[in-house]
């Protein structure tokens, strides 16, 4: 698995800390699974934009 070096504020890794000890889950996972979530919802949003468009235009060459 590859590592990456990133920067954020102490009081956010604080944060990012709690939850994780909450849920009795490493840092690292709990942040891969936060960058998932927002990969997928990224992905949903782009879909509904791109089936919004495609109505759209259905709608303008009907």
């Amino acid at each position: 698995m590859a590592r990456v070096l990133i920067s954020m504020p102490e009081e956010f890794l604080g944060k990012i800390d709690e939850v994780a000890d909450g849920e009795n889950r490493s840092r690292s996972e709990l942040i891969r699974e936060a960058l998932r979530t927002y990969i997928h919802r990224s992905r949903v949003r782009s879909s509904a934009s791109s089936a919004k468009a495609a109505t759209l235009l259905e709608a303008l060459l009907d």
